[in-house]
């Protein structure tokens, strides 16, 4: 009797052990599925414009229109919720849009110079947070929409192979792989997010300036800017990230790598294929720099413009960055910089906002729209100003 009550009490043992222990798996399993499924989440392409922007040869004698100029939308709440500051760029723009579209200068694409998101590689952040948005441009607004990666983007790596790179870069590209030109056509660099376009008689290029230091890239751009059919493409834009100079906790007294390699690499390359504006971010904030420079055809003028006021944390101005180094070594060139606007010192004086650039011919008219507690920002006084010299 006492041998069968024994057997039972193992037997029941036996059976409880094996219940906890398939629990235990359930809940390994489970949690590994759920793992698995948080992994397996893709980013959703942003919606292409019904109208894209048409082919080369068929924009080719346009040369009045507007495009829109920004950057840093990234949010607090990415990937939780829709970015609320930028929502409101947003909503703004597509009312300029619908404004100007039946004017002589309806907009025709946008620029975006990086950090669309807080954390590129969280799939999550983008689908959740920006491609919704971006969807309403592209949709309602109907204009192309071409964003440039910025370290929030694609990691603040400054090399192509770092490991941490991949799988923000592959996120990035799956958001736009609709909007920019395909990998292995002309205007795009094999394997990298570079590409160029051209409409009516502006040439634009985009590139990663989080890598400003790789050489295939710099290559690259040098290739595309010296191949510009200069006859009909009067006006040559870049658009990238970090900004060659500012004043902002990114520049002032601290020059990181990429601020560098723009300095030393890239503005000479702009200087002798005469860009006529640089636009960028990095810097939450307004600001704008004129350098003029001499070659042998004369004086010329670039206009580098930081516009990072898409809807990020706000920063402020935190001092003047020392060109010594830069203006020496480009003495030869007599390039002489200008600080147009500088940023606020206070975060308050500098708002959400974003640029309209009208196209009339060689001349470029450049508005600052501000948004939500900063309407009415006026950094000329007005906020209008003509990039270049009259």
């Amino acid at each position: 009797m006492i041998k069968g009550r024994m057997a039972v009490a193992a037997m029941s043992w036996i059976g409880l052990v094996a219940a906890v222990a398939g629990l235990m798996a359930w809940g390994m399993l489970g949690r590994g599925a759920v793992a698995h499924a948080q992994e397996a989440e893709r980013v959703t392409p942003i919606k292409a414009p019904g109208t894209p922007l048409p082919d080369e040869a068929a924009s080719a004698g346009v040369k009045k229109f507007s495009f829109i100029a920004y950057g840093d939308t990234r949010g607090r709440r990415d990937g939780t919720a829709i970015q609320y500051e930028h929502s409101l760029i947003v909503d703004s723009m597509l009312a300029q849009i619908k404004k100007l579209q039946s004017t002589e200068y309806p907009v025709r694409f946008v620029l975006q110079s990086g950090d669309a998101v807080q954390h590129g590689q969280n799939a999550k952040e983008w689908n959740v947070s920006f491609t919704p948005l971006i969807d309403r441009l592209t949709t309602e607004g109907n204009v192309p929409y071409f964003l440039a990666p910025g370290n929030h983007d694609v990691s603040s790596a400054t090399t192509v192979d770092a490991p941490e790179r991949g799988p923000a870069l592959k996120n990035y590209l799956e958001a736009v792989s609709e909007l920019i030109p395909r990998d292995g056509s002309a205007h795009r660099m094999a394997g990298y997010p570079s590409y160029t376009f051209g409409y009516g008689n502006t040439f634009v290029l985009g590139f990663d300036a989080d890598i400003a230091g790789d050489e295939k890239q710099f290559a690259w751009v040098k290739a595309q800017l010296a191949g510009v059919d200069r006859g009909r493409y009067r006006n040559i834009i870049v658009f990238c990230h970090q900004a060659p100079f500012s004043s902002g906790p990114h520049g002032g007294a601290k020059v990181e790598e990429p601020t560098v390699e723009l300095r030393n690499k890239y503005m000479p390359v702009f200087q002798a294929n005469h860009v006529r504006a640089v636009f960028s971010g990095h810097e939450h904030l307004f600001e704008h720099w004129v350098e003029h420079y001499t070659d042998a055809s004369g004086v010329h003028r670039m206009d580098l413009v930081v516009s990072g006021g898409g809807g990020a944390p706000i920063y402020a101005y935190t001092g003047e960055p020392d060109l010594d180094a830069y203006l020496k070594a480009n003495e030869a060139s007599k390039v002489k910089l200008e600080h147009l606007v500088k940023p606020g010192v206070e975060r308050g004086l500098n708002p959400y906002h974003y640029l309209i650039v009208k196209v009339d011919g060689e001349k470029l008219e450049m508005q600052v729209v501000s948004v939500d507690w900063g309407t009415g920002f006026q950094p000329y006084r007005t906020n209008q100003v003509t990039l270049g010299d009259e």
